[in-house]
Order: C-alpha cells, then structure tokens, then sequence
C-alpha cells in the first residue's frame, strides 16, 4: 500500500512539473483596448449599476482573451480592438425590476479588429472579426456553462482555434 502511494505522489508530482513547464511555454500575452463602448449594441445589466456591470464585464472579457492568448508561443501578443458587443439575450423589465431573457432569437455578437505579433512586433496575423453564433443555444456549449458570459466564451473559442490553428500547432510541436 505504502509504494502505492509513494507512486502517486511522485506520478503527482512529475505531473504538476510538466503542466508548469507546458504553461509557460505557451504562455504569450494579450492586450485588449475598448473602442467607443457607449455605442455598443447591448452591454446592459439587468439590474444594478450600468458603470460597474460595463467595467466587470469588460474585466472578464480581458481576462479571457488572456486565457486564450496563452495557449500561444510565449514570444507572441495578441492585441484586440473591441468595436462592438451584444450580449446574448435581450434586458426587459421584470416584475418591478430588469432581467436579461436569453431566447435564441438574441444571440450574442461580437466585433473586433485584431493583431498577433510576434516577439519583434510583425505581424503575424491580422484581421477583422464580426462574430455571431445564431445557435447558441444548441449543440456542445456545456464548456463555459458555469460561467459568466458563457455563450460570448464559446463563440470566442470557435473564433480562436479557426483563426489562430497554425500557431496553435506550432506552439504545441515546439516550433
């Protein structure tokens, strides 16, 4: 019993060494700049404060940009310029407050303008994305279920591992 344990403790261990070693090297950063989002489609709470939901959301969105941008080459930064977001769902009043009703008629939209640099700041990559997925509400989205902004999350993945799937390989084969 005593070597069994012994074995999964160093089987534990010499797991966790690989997974830190993996992480940075695909580790590259990210940089996400909001352009004019007063005129945003729908970026609305469905209660609370406006000023603060916008900032919190806006805080989520960047960390997960920097999620996905570390899967890269630790050499390499993905700048994005967000010009528009709509929210899945849609803000109605409630009774005697707002809610925010997810119907597959209000899909989530994203658009952005981005860049993937490499470490002496060319251009890799670059391009305009309109995202939308009208069928959010359908198929394999169970991924981000637990979490805020799980539609917007999904969609971003599909866009990443379409548009990036080239350094996505090279990162993993070491190039």
């Amino acid at each position: 019993m005593k070597k069994h344990i012994g074995l999964i403790i160093t089987t534990g261990a010499l797991l966790l060494m690989t997974s830190t070693a993996l992480s940075t090297a695909f580790a590259a950063s990210s940089e996400v700049k909001w352009t004019e989002p007063d005129k945003y489609r729908d970026i609305r709470p469905g209660e609370g404060n406006r000023k603060h939901f916008r900032e919190q959301t806006f805080k989520e969105f960047e960390r997960y940009f920097a999620k996905l941008a570390a899967k890269l080459p630790e050499n390499q930064q993905l700048k994005i310029e967000v010009t528009d977001v709509d929210l899945a769902g849609d803000v109605r009043f409630g009774s005697h407050r707002q809610i925010r009703v997810i119907k597959d008629i209000y899909v989530p939209r994203m658009n952005f303008s981005y860049q993937l640099l490499a470490a002496d700041e060319t251009v890799i990559s670059s391009g305009k994305a309109k995202l939308k997925d009208l069928n959010f509400m359908h198929g394999s989205r169970f991924k981000h279920s637990n979490e805020s902004f799980n539609y917007e999350k999904s969609m971003l993945d599909d866009w990443f591992e379409d548009t990036f799937a080239a350094s996505l390989t090279a990162a993993v084969q070491g190039d």
